[in-house]
């Protein structure tokens, strides 16, 4: 497997963090400019089904990867395969209510989203680690909680932004389609 030894330590979740933030701060600074507040409100039902795919994917494949030397340790056996769909299904439910509540700012409703989702990384991240992602398989142990919950705020930052990307470019994929035909 990809990740026989590997150990992830606290420095190197510092650093992650570090560099998906600045990683982030363009991205959001890209996004902000080119999805505007009224086109990102039509994006609702792109952002859940993009959001239902990507975590999808995300999962089948930290899945494929990592299931030996991480989250066998936190997740029962029988729950593998399902897995990536339960997550696929919870995480278009969060941007279904990350979308709502950002939608109420007129002004900055995409960045609210991805703090959204950012805030979001933390939470899940707060479960994994009372689940004992950190103390029961060797490559985390030893790493630190809390710089795990800093990396997960900006990956997740991240891959929101990606989802947005993904919906506004079927969008604009679409009005393009339609004014075609």
């Amino acid at each position: 497997m990809a990740a026989d030894g590997l150990k992830v330590t606290t420095t190197l979740l510092y650093q992650s963090a570090v560099v998906v933030a600045l990683l982030d701060g363009i991205f959001l600074f890209v996004l902000t400019r080119i999805v505007k507040p009224e086109p990102f409100l039509e994006l609702k039902w792109k952002l859940i089904l993009w959001t239902g795919l990507v975590w999808s994917g995300i999962w089948w494949v930290v899945l494929s990867y990592f299931w030996e030397n991480v989250y066998h340790f936190v997740f029962p056996i029988w729950s593998r395969a399902w897995l990536p769909i339960a997550f696929g299904l919870l995480m278009a439910g969060a941007s279904l209510l990350f979308w709502t509540i950002a939608k109420l700012n007129t002004r900055i409703p995409v960045l609210i989203f991805c703090l959204l989702g950012g805030a979001w990384g933390i939470c899940t991240h707060t479960w994994a680690i009372y689940r004992g992602i950190m103390s029961k398989p060797p490559m985390l142990q030893g790493a630190s909680p809390l710089a795990a919950l800093l990396f997960a705020f900006f990956e997740y930052i991240f891959y929101w932004c990606v989802i947005i990307s993904l919906a506004a470019l079927t969008g604009r994929i679409a009005a393009w389609i339609t004014r075609k035909h």
